[in-house]
């Protein structure tokens, strides 16, 4: 019998254990891609007690001519990875459960035809339909002048530059973990040099996956930076009487408006024709060695998704509600990150926008994991609830920040 090991351990383990099956699908520098391309495990040799494929496949047509896709089948989900756009993930679908939503924007929009800065700063919404997009790293955030006055634009530019390298790697012994790393430049002359080495790790026959970012400072000054990973949920777990529970060690209204929802920051409604979206500030409690998660679980508590991460790392968590109509986009984030959505201005004061010094690097790990029956969602929120401890929990009534 294989022994199991956890996502997490694997991390530790490092990208790779024992021997391994290393292709380079992409490299800038060397002008390098291998186009529409196959991997699986009987191609390897691999005897996975469970059957598993990579593959990478160029989209064409309309605003996503030239995006391209990797799809990890690991025998129980496919994960949709797009290096197009930042490596981010457009979805996750296991047998009976998708984790992502259905966003007014149907393509997946290639970067070249966004303009971060139309409509005020809020031209990263023209490409916005991913389960998981990394809200970052130079800045996140609502647009807004910034104190130097320049414009930043909504939730900074990583989420809409291409990865230069593209890489996928096979453990070739048990568990045979597969491990997809993609390299995203943040480079602009005397602005910023920052480079993320992104990896999601996943094992066959596995329900759960992990992310580990590692964002260095190529630069000879410090920077500041900020990261938001903005997971996004619809149907089928989002629905009319879904719940979200998390350890809370206080919580807030982003703004006015989100103060009529502060008491039932838990529930969700159905679709609602003209519901704004409600955002709120959360300071996570979490264990002994910094580890917290977060839980959403359909109105029966059969199926959800459980995301954790690392306070030390990522000390605050924004909740959005979207209940709006499912033609306009019906979907909940659950957003792990150094910052609130607050624009880049406003959350200095909070302590929020941390910097990076030359030659550093900063590390975030997260995990995702489906909940496909009513017993493993009983256990994740076990997990929230012995994080919690009993703790209380601080309801403020007022927003962090006045928004003009």
């Amino acid at each position: 019998m294989l022994k199991k090991l956890s996502i997490a351990v694997l991390l530790a383990l490092g990208a790779s254990s024992g021997q391994a099956a290393e292709f380079l699908l992409t490299d800038a520098q060397q002008g390098l891609d291998v186009g529409d391309w196959k991997i699986t495990s009987d191609k390897l040799g691999i005897k996975s007690p469970v059957p598993f494929s990579i593959e990478k496949k160029r989209l064409h047509g309309g605003r996503q001519e030239g995006v391209d896709l990797l799809i990890v089948d690991n025998g129980v989900m496919k994960i949709t990875l797009v290096p197009t756009r930042g490596m981010g993930i457009k979805e996750v679908k296991g047998a009976d459960l998708r984790l992502g939503w259905d966003s007014p924007v149907k393509e997946v929009v290639n970067p070249a035809f966004i303009d971060l800065e139309s409509r005020g700063g809020l031209g990263w919404l023209d490409g916005f339909n991913e389960m998981l997009v990394r809200c970052g790293y130079e800045w996140t955030g609502h647009p807004g002048v910034d104190d130097d006055g320049r414009l930043k634009s909504l939730h900074g530019r990583v989420q809409n530059i291409p990865a230069s390298v593209v890489s996928v790697t096979v453990d070739e012994e048990p568990p045979y973990a597969i491990h997809v790393r993609g390299r995203v430049d943040e480079r602009t002359f005397k602005m910023s040099e920052l480079v993320t080495w992104t990896q999601l790790s996943v094992v066959p026959g596995q329900a759960e996956f992990a992310l580990q970012d590692k964002l260095t400072n190529h630069a000879d000054y410090e920077n500041e930076y900020q990261i938001i990973y903005h997971g996004n949920f619809g149907a089928p777990i989002l629905e009319e009487g879904a719940r979200v529970s998390t350890p809370v060690k206080q919580i807030s209204p982003f703004n006015d408006y989100a103060k009529a929802g502060l008491k039932g920051w838990q529930t969700y409604l159905g679709p609602t024709k003209g519901f704004d979206e409600m955002v709120f500030n959360l300071v996570p409690y979490s264990d002994a060695d910094g580890n917290t998660l977060a839980v959403l679980n359909n109105r029966a508590g059969n199926a959800g998704v459980a995301v954790g991460y690392n306070t030390r790392q990522l000390p605050v968590l924004t909740l959005w509600k979207n209940t709006d109509t499912r033609a306009q986009g019906y979907v909940t984030g659950i957003e792990p990150g150094t910052s609130y959505a607050y624009s880049t201005k406003y959350q200095r004061p909070l302590g929020l926008v941390p910097k990076i010094q030359p030659g550093e690097t900063k590390t975030f790990d997260l995990t995702y994991r489906l909940l496909r029956n009513g017993e493993e969602v009983k256990q994740a929120l076990a997990q929230v609830e012995k994080i919690q401890d009993g703790r209380p929990t601080e309801l403020r009534e007022q927003p962090l920040v006045k928004l003009p």
